[in-house]
């Protein structure tokens, strides 16, 4: 069993990444930098090969263990919890499509007055808000997972310290100077938070996979999302080699 002092260092080393990652320098710039490209490829390659199975475990249990007391329940009960990572990729598209659109309109008004400025406000905190949920939850999922050994919060850790470090640039880009000045430190301490929530508050089981489905779909969007776009000029081969190499370690882990 893992010591509470053990994830809690984890969750700072977590919460590390999000302080620290604005000095990689390297990262920056178009074309995409292949090691963001590679950090992106492990965080995928860590939902599909592990955190999917493990949610198909736990449909299995869910659909055992509790019966269906509605015509809604009955029709979604086999599929719940990949319902649930559907809405985690839905809310974050839906998320990146608010962030986008206003960056649009604030170019639009580039001369615009405080009209503009409480809309981007507004954005910059619906943004940050969401993130720090997020982080909260994998926080929280560092001692609340299917597998509690080492070796597990290892893998977990260092695949989202890698997400982290793709979400970082992508949040720092959107908003700049706020993200360094505000968001990055809610973003570090979400994290950390979470973990001692987890700590201190368990959950029954239903609700913890829910929580693990939904955390997968939105690792999917955030991942893709920062990779797809065309004027990020990603480089897919150290996408691949990164899903590769990380496949090949939970496979023999």
């Amino acid at each position: 069993m893992l010591s509470t002092l053990g994830v809690l260092l984890v969750a700072g080393g977590l919460a590390a990444v999000h302080v620290g990652a604005g000095e990689f320098r390297f990262l920056r710039g178009i074309p995409r930098s292949r090691w963001l490209s590679l950090c992106g490829g492990v965080s995928v390659a860590y939902v599909f090969v592990h955190l999917l199975p493990e949610i198909t475990e736990h449909q299995s249990r869910v659909v055992e263990a509790f019966e269906p007391t509605n015509v809604v329940l009955e029709a979604t009960h086999e599929r719940s919890l990949f319902i649930a990572a559907l809405v985690g990729f839905t809310l974050f598209y839906g998320l990146e499509q608010i962030v986008r659109r206003s960056h649009r309109g604030r170019n639009r008004r580039a001369n615009g007055g405080e009209v503009t400025i409480r809309a981007v406000t507004g954005v910059f905190w619906i943004h940050i808000g969401s993130f720090a949920a997020y982080n909260a939850l994998i926080g929280y999922l560092l001692l609340h997972r299917e597998e509690t050994g080492v070796s597990s919060l290892l893998l977990y850790g260092v695949a989202m310290g890698l997400h982290f470090v793709v979400n970082d640039y992508g949040l720092r880009e959107h908003h700049q100077a706020a993200y360094d000045r505000i968001g990055r430190w809610l973003l570090a301490g979400a994290i950390v938070g979470g973990a001692s929530l987890g700590a201190l508050v368990g959950v029954p089981e239903l609700y913890l996979s829910l929580l693990l489905a939904f955390l997968a779909g939105g690792v999917i969007l955030n991942v893709i999302k920062e990779e797809l776009p065309a004027d990020r000029e990603s480089r897919f081969w150290a996408f691949g080699a990164g899903l590769t190499a990380y496949t090949g370690i939970l496979l023999l882990g």
